[in-house]
């Protein structure tokens, strides 16, 4: 029977993560989903072990024979949904219970939307001996109310765990980049919204992005292990649309803007260096009233006589 959503996870390397992911997807009250693993260049069959012990009906691993990165991972996992619907749950995220039954309903009712992002939190990890154990939780863009193109251009403000859509974007658009090492989930944003509406369920968080910063190695979340990544695949991706622009418009607007830039930045670096001169006068004549308040009360004096001269 066809399911209603296709739950991609992938993973490498990280069987605790899986089996918390996997109870995390057991534990949502909505129940008509499949799960894909997609188990990335791992090297032992712990992750088909976990898969069999889960609480999950209809479940699936694919296996690659070595590590191919993120990007063809999730496309690998998307070529084998089955779902009206999809969504990546990377091993190490969670979501709120109510998570899938709120997107779909939500996508049932908007039928024009092509997917649905919720609030997020995300929730810092410390190990707490053989366990990672919850420090804190704080939200990520709060008070956001709408997926907007505009701030999408300036930086992302979503990811994977609270995105559900469409599994026909892909047969539209095409999968996610695997030229890209990171960013692949903005740069898919970017390619959706130009076209068509993205939904939001706004509120209480319904997805959970969680970080582990004093993680190292297979342990770490992806912001923090493929930093130098997502900086310069956040280059390529915008160089290569502004290489595409030029091509068909010239070269003038962007050398404007360039230009622009530049004069605002050495505008500011002119203020910036005259506001600290002047608090640099400000704290040098405080201090040097509060060490000579003979020569504060001649300088009171001076200036009051001045005035009255003048007067």
């Amino acid at each position: 029977m066809p399911v209603r959503v296709s739950v991609v996870v992938r993973t490498r390397n990280r069987p605790e993560f899986v089996r918390r992911a996997l109870a995390d997807i057991a534990a949502q009250h909505f129940d008509d989903y499949e799960v894909i693993v997609v188990d990335d260049g791992d090297t032992t069959d712990l992750v088909e072990r976990i898969v069999r012990e889960s609480d999950i009906a209809r479940i699936r691993v694919i296996r690659t024979e070595e590590p191919r990165g993120r990007c063809r991972a999730a496309n690998a996992g998307i070529r084998a949904a089955e779902g009206e619907f999809v969504v990546l749950h990377d091993d190490d995220d969670r979501w709120h219970p109510d998570f899938l039954a709120r997107t779909v309903e939500r996508l049932d009712v908007d039928t024009e939307a092509a997917g649905v992002m919720t609030s997020t939190a995300i929730v810092y990890e410390r190990r707490d001996g053989v366990r990672w154990r919850e420090v804190d939780r704080v939200p990520f863009w709060d008070g956001m109310q709408r997926i907007s193109l505009s701030q999408l251009l300036e930086i992302n403000r979503a990811v994977p765990i609270s995105f559900l859509y469409r599994r026909r974007l892909h047969d539209e658009l095409g999968g996610y980049d695997e030229s890209l090492d990171a960013v692949e989930d903005w740069e898919f944003y970017l390619r959706v919204l130009p076209r068509h509406p993205i939904a939001f369920l706004a509120g209480e968080p319904l997805a959970y992005w969680v970080q582990r910063p004093d993680a190292t190695d297979a342990e770490a979340n992806s912001t923090v292990g493929l930093a130098h990544e997502h900086e310069r695949d956040d280059l390529v991706v915008r160089d290569r649309e502004l290489a595409a622009w030029v091509r068909g418009n010239g070269l003038g607007l962007p050398l404007y803007l360039a230009q622009l830039e530049r004069q605002i930045v050495d505008r500011l670096s002119e203020r910036m260096q005259q506001t600290v001169r002047d608090e640099v006068r400000r704290i040098v004549g405080e201090e040097l009233d509060a060490r000579a308040p003979i020569g504060r009360r001649w300088r009171r004096w001076r200036s009051g006589g001045r005035r009255n001269d003048r007067s």
